[in-house]
């Protein structure tokens, strides 16, 4: 199966300038291509996880592939998909919005990295206007669906988003110029502006270069990843953690699981199949999402985290925490209550201090009634709790009934 027809395969192929065009090209040899993200936030989401995937199908297959983030055109914002213009950020922020991004950029397409604000951040207005804008043509810029819908909305659009649209272009032509790239790429969204680069670029070398898109990422409730929508998953771990971003893909619909694997994975297509035909056979084991939920986060955190992150949900599924591993329940300290260890109190005296039971008296209840564990094991009596019982020589997890934990930490005395 050629890179294309790949891609095709697993629905990531929308919008294009031409299939055939494109697949000539892709065939005749190594060729640039190149994936963009915005600052407009310090950490990508998942939904940018597709371009920087399909930035590595490329690079793996050999061809040159580039990220680029957006540190000058992320000073303006893209109007597309926006019913108003967003609020635009200090270049404090943008600085460290982009720092940020550009991190998860390199670490997740593993291709190297340009930075647009290199070339545009000392472009003058007069160089701007006879290089990029005589080769604009203004009915073709309001024709665009981003622009024409945001002509109908109430807020209307500024000059400045207007504008974003050439600035996108000139990165393209920047790129074909200074790193022969000839494919553009992003979700279907951006395909406006992705026929504004292509089509500057035939205005101004008189070049023919490619561009396609995918379908948007969208969530089992239709709405698309976006750092705008309520809940968006992160890329950063201090904004979805290791054990969040996991447990998300844990709880994918049963629907999602094929496309999911297919569009955010590196597996090969007929395993992917193979993987959503098996979980289709008893989607109750939930053995799609596992894989899912592993592939991904391993991709995003890497394989230990991966790892860690699937034992913590283990055990807030019952599994025994026994055989756990150090950052799995550091996992768990940042998903359930956590206090203190102090040596020497006795566990219905512990239970009655935590959130696991209102009083001293059903603490002892709850003991009485087999509904007490410490470290996964079944407590029936009351006991002093000690230093033998810490894992990993600092955690005990305690549990009440089968889903209510809290965890002590003998590091927080």
């Amino acid at each position: 199966m050629d890179l294309l027809a790949d891609l095709e395969a697993r629905g990531l192929v929308q919008d294009s300038t031409g299939l055939d065009a494109l697949r000539a090209r892709i065939n005749a040899g190594p060729v640039g291509i190149y994936y963009g993200c915005d600052p407009s936030a310090d950490s990508l989401q998942v939904g940018n996880l597709v371009g920087l995937l399909v930035l590595r199908r490329f690079a793996d297959a050999g061809h040159s592939a580039v990220a680029l983030a957006g540190g000058a055109t992320g000073m303006i914002g893209d109007p597309g998909g926006r019913s108003r213009e967003r609020n635009l950020l200090d270049a404090e922020t943008l600085a460290q919005n982009t720092k940020r991004i550009a991190g998860q950029l390199e670490k997740i397409s593993r291709v190297p990295l340009v930075n647009n604000l290199g070339w545009t951040g000392s472009l003058t207005l007069l160089e701007f206007l006879r290089d990029v804008g005589k080769h604009a043509s203004v009915n073709q810029m309001i024709a665009r669906e981003s622009v024409k819908a945001r002509l109908e909305s109430e807020h209307g659009i500024s000059f400045t988003e207007f504008s974003y649209q050439l600035l996108q272009a000139n990165d393209y032509l920047h790129l074909l110029r200074n790193h022969g790239v000839e494919i553009q790429i992003g979700g279907s969204d951006q395909w406006g502006n992705l026929l504004a680069g292509v089509e500057l670029i035939r205005r101004a070398d008189g070049h023919q270069v490619h561009a396609f898109t995918w379908p948007l990422l969208l969530r089992s409730d239709g709405k698309k990843f976006g750092k705008s929508e309520d809940g968006a998953v992160w890329i950063a771990a201090d904004r979805t953690s290791p054990y969040q971003f996991f447990q998300y893909w844990m709880n994918v619909a049963d629907a999602d699981v094929e496309r999911f694997l297919l569009q955010l994975t590196l597996l090969p297509v007929e395993e992917c199949r193979a993987v959503a035909a098996a979980h289709a056979q008893a989607p109750n084991k939930r053995e799609g999402q596992r894989r899912l939920a592993r592939e991904v986060t391993t991709i995003v955190h890497g394989a230990e985290a991966a790892a860690a992150a699937g034992e913590a949900s283990a055990i807030l599924f019952g599994g025994s925490p026994a055989g756990a591993s150090a950052q799995a329940l550091e996992f768990l300290a940042g998903e359930v209550p956590t206090t203190a260890f102090a040596p020497g109190d006795g566990l219905a005296h512990t239970l009655a201090a935590s959130p696991l039971a209102s009083s001293l008296s059903d603490a002892r209840r709850t003991i009485a009634q087999g509904a007490a564990y410490v470290n996964g094991g079944l407590e029936r009596e009351d006991r002093p709790l000690s230093a033998a019982d810490l894992l990993h020589g600092r955690w005990i997890l305690l549990r009440r009934g089968k889903r209510t934990y809290h965890l002590l930490d003998a590091a927080s005395r």
